[in-house]
């Protein structure tokens, strides 16, 4: 099934430095449960311009293991795997579900690599469209009850996508900032939760924790 979703990316970005799978053969096969969605690949696209969307994906199809995971399998910044950044809070909340990180399809948005959301510029809603026909297959394929969006911008977006335009439920931080999670319904019972972003906020404290909120929207 996964080659059948390559076919989605558009020939634009291919040759871009980024990369589309976050997650394995494994992930991407048969019916999920939760379909994890960033933004879009950070890094450097300068110092990573040989790594390119075409070069991923073929390391995805042809070398790395089919039950694998960008946030568990891989070293980012030379910290052990899975120790860096958001991966460690990731990794929470997918337990928290009773998922493994390898079973979990994730992906970003937009494929293209970038340092920041800023440096996308006005070349944001363009990818983020052009990158959508995958999504919209992934979604119809695997027919998740779940999308899990990490931040508002890829949130919003999908949920105009999908149509999920009704808050059903949220999580408001126990602290000083008070960030709030949502979860929206949509058609034929898709949820979609804009949670706040993992890079910023850190899941792993139980008083900024939107586990429980994905869990619910998990049950109905």
């Amino acid at each position: 099934m996964i080659e059948e979703f390559v076919k989605n990316i558009p020939p634009e970005v291919r040759v871009k430095s980024g990369s589309v799978f976050y997650s394995g053969r494994s992930a991407f096969s048969g019916r999920k449960e939760l379909y994890i969605l960033g933004l879009n690949p950070g890094g450097d696209p300068i110092k990573q311009a040989t790594e390119t969307v075409e070069w991923h994906t073929r390391k995805v199809l042809h070398e790395k293991p089919d039950k694998w995971s960008e946030y568990s399998d891989e070293r980012w910044g030379g910290y052990p795997k899975g120790k860096k950044g958001m991966q460690p809070r990731i990794l929470h909340l997918l337990r928290n579900l009773g998922f493994e990180a390898g079973d979990v399809p994730s992906s970003n948005i937009i494929f293209v690599r970038s340092r920041g959301e800023s440096d996308l510029a006005g070349n944001l809603d363009r990818l983020a469209e052009a990158c959508w026909p995958f999504h919209r297959a992934v979604i119809e394929r695997i027919r998740p009850r779940v999308v899990l969006c990490f931040g508002g911008r890829a949130g919003n977006f999908v949920k105009k996508k999908t149509g999920a335009m009704k808050p059903v439920d949220r999580f408001v931080e126990r602290n000083r900032r008070g960030w709030t999670s949502v979860s929206y319904s949509g058609h034929e019972g898709l949820k979609v939760v804009v949670a706040t972003h993992p890079g910023r906020a850190d899941w792993t404290n139980p008083n900024a924790d939107p586990s429980g909120l994905v869990k619910r929207a998990l049950s109905f």
